[in-house]
């Protein structure tokens, strides 16, 4: 039987004039079978930590009481084999010249989400992908990606790209995890030292996974895959 594989998909600071100085794409992964026992682990930590089972795990909502939570929700995904994770930083918007390259930002930024996803994706297996919603543009942002995608992988017929969806992230576990991933990475590279608490979870990320978070990892690294985009010069 093929396998499936559901991406969980999370975007910080994307709009070309948000104010906001670096993007942020991550994608967290795990086979479509152990995702509810992820979700059960989750739902363990949330209780030996005195949370309620639907309290949303959100890089925002990070605090110094709920910190001993988050760094073990951190060890669960780098202990987890199940679990991995690709991220994708534009370090500075700014510099982007668009019409340089004939584009427009709508289009860089589904340029990025090709670069981030298609290096995850497996002929011989079927993915189901999860995108948070975030806006009004969520269904075309949902077609043009799995054109993109199905395209790049000859997938005419949409067998691989079972389907990309839209959900509610305070309905999935693993979607707030890769929110949490993402989180420590703009934090990073948008320069940001205000919470302690933060500045914990960076560098108990940068312990575990081995980088500095500033620069990319090794193009086959699996569990903490990054990519720090560089403008052609």
């Amino acid at each position: 039987m093929t396998e499936t594989v559901h991406i969980y998909c999370d975007e910080s600071c994307h709009l070309e004039n948000d104010g906001m100085k670096a993007m942020v794409l991550g994608a967290l992964w795990c086979p479509a079978g152990h995702r509810k026992r992820m979700s059960r682990k989750i739902k363990a930590l949330k209780a030996a930590h005195g949370l309620a089972d639907n309290f949303e795990i959100k890089w925002v909502k990070v605090s110094p009481a709920k910190l001993p939570f988050y760094v073990a929700l951190l060890d669960l995904f780098f202990d987890e084999v199940m679990l991995c994770f690709r991220g994708l930083v534009v370090p500075d918007k700014q510099f982007l010249d668009h019409g340089r390259f004939t584009q427009n930002h709508d289009e860089f930024y589904y340029k990025q989400w090709y670069t981030l996803l298609n290096r995850l994706i497996n002929p011989e297996k079927r993915y189901r992908i999860f995108l948070d919603t975030k806006d009004t543009q969520g269904r075309r942002k949902v077609a043009k990606l799995r054109d993109v995608l199905c395209n790049a992988n000859y997938d005419f017929d949409r067998s691989i790209i079972e389907s990309i969806e839209q959900v509610q992230s305070h309905d999935v576990p693993l979607l707030q995890l890769a929110d949490l991933l993402i989180g420590a990475l703009s934090y990073v590279h948008r320069g940001l030292h205000g919470s302690p608490a933060k500045q914990a979870l960076v560098a108990h990320v940068r312990r575990r996974s081995g980088l500095t978070l500033e620069q990319s990892s090794l193009w086959r690294a699996e569990k903490f895959n990054l990519l720090v985009w560089r403008a052609q010069s």
